[in-house]
């Protein structure tokens, strides 16, 4: 009798042990230092890369109408060319957020030029809080799902280039 209730409180305590810790959604990462992201559009993959090793892959969801370049606010594209990670957003809509450097003085003198805003808050997120009926739902962002935002989100700092390509 007096094994049984030792086993019962071994198990007891070995089951709260394991939910002690809350889980974070703030991983730590510790391997080598992604230099670049590429977004590929037509192929709806986003790679993180250590120069020109691929370090992670991800499936993607893009802006609502993700052909060619975003040039105007609430067009539902996703920009095209050259940006860079502004910083971080831990308090994201979307779990947790990069921002692209979005729009660039280009984008803003063509948009300008058109008599338009080129728009903004172009950011990698994560998936909606909502279920979604599209492939590409956002209004111009690059999407991953929550867990897989994690990752990126302990993998990229601010200041990373990222190339998104069509």
């Amino acid at each position: 009798m007096r094994f049984i209730r030792l086993m019962a409180m071994l198990v007891l305590a070995l089951g709260l042990a394991a939910c002690g810790a809350p889980k974070t959604k703030f991983l730590k990462y510790n391997g080598p230092a992604v230099t670049q992201l590429q977004v590929h559009k037509t192929d709806r993959k986003m790679y993180l890369l250590h120069n020109d090793k691929v370090l992670k892959s991800h499936d993607i969801a893009l802006g609502f109408a993700p052909n060619g370049h975003k040039q105007f606010e609430g067009d539902g594209k996703t920009p095209e060319g050259r940006y860079y990670i502004t910083h971080k957003n831990p308090n994201s809509e979307f779990h947790l957020s990069l921002r692209v450097s979005y729009p660039n003085e280009q984008d803003i003198a063509f948009a300008e030029a058109e008599g338009k805003s080129p728009g903004g808050d172009i950011f990698i997120h994560g998936g909606p809080k909502r279920p979604i009926s599209r492939r590409d739902w956002t209004w111009g962002c690059v999407a991953v799902t929550d867990k897989e935002m994690e990752v990126v989100y302990s993998m990229v700092e601010p200041g990373t280039p990222i190339y998104i390509l069509p």
